[in-house]
């Protein structure tokens, strides 16, 4: 891929930094990555959003890289980057598909990450936040008792949690949830990005009531 026909490299990860894509009627649609977006750009299939003094504000693939300059000398910190063989551009953070897209009906995917972001890498019986290689998923109801794959009965539990509980209910094993397992409104990383200084643009598109964002 490249940005006006240059070998495109990124500046740490930009390329995979996260990018949220609106249509045409500026509805939240899904996130994509750095890579997809200026794809999207190049092609000249979407334009980029900034909210400047409260107002919306859009670019093309050239203007922007001639905003990045200033953005670049002011406010470096608040951007991801990427390098061609001719300039350094910031990542945008939102896009607007120029043609209309539809809203995606999928529900948020039940996954292991997804799972992990909801709960936020804590165990949900101590209480504690552990590293993903230290903690496990917990049938809340165990499997031998007819417990199924679901939101509701899915959680994050440290090794240590969970081989205390075994193959019992919390009651049997006596032990408390932390917060009911439930399914999110949205995926669960969006929640956990949108706790970054970086994304706090997107909270203009997201409305917690009736969209759901799906991660490509």
């Amino acid at each position: 891929m490249g940005v006006g026909g240059t070998c495109v490299t990124a500046f740490a990860s930009g390329l995979d930094s996260k990018v949220l894509v609106l249509n045409k009627v500026y509805t939240a649609l899904r996130v994509v990555s750095g890579r997809r977006a200026f794809t999207l750009l190049a092609n000249q299939v979407a334009e980029i959003i900034a909210i400047e003094d409260g107002n919306y504000v859009s670019y093309d693939l050239h203007s922007w890289s001639e905003a990045s300059e200033y953005q670049r000398a002011h406010e470096s910190e608040q951007h991801d980057w990427v390098a061609t063989t001719r300039l350094v551009i910031a990542v945008p953070k939102v896009i607007r598909l120029l043609g209309y897209d539809r809203i995606p009906r999928e529900q948020v995917k039940l996954n292991r990450r997804n799972i992990y972001a909801r709960d936020g890498n804590q165990c949900q019986y101590c209480g504690k936040h552990f590293s993903t290689r230290e903690l496990t998923l917990d049938h809340v109801v165990p499997r031998v008792q007819g417990g199924d794959n679901s939101w509701a009965n899915l959680v994050c539990a440290c090794v240590r949690c969970n081989a205390r509980k075994g193959g019992r209910t919390p009651v049997q094993a006596r032990m408390h949830l932390i917060r009911p397992a439930i399914r999110p409104k949205r995926n669960p990383a969006i929640a956990v990005r949108l706790g970054s200084p970086k994304y706090q643009s997107w909270k203009a598109f997201l409305d917690e009531a009736y969209w759901t964002i799906e991660l490509e």
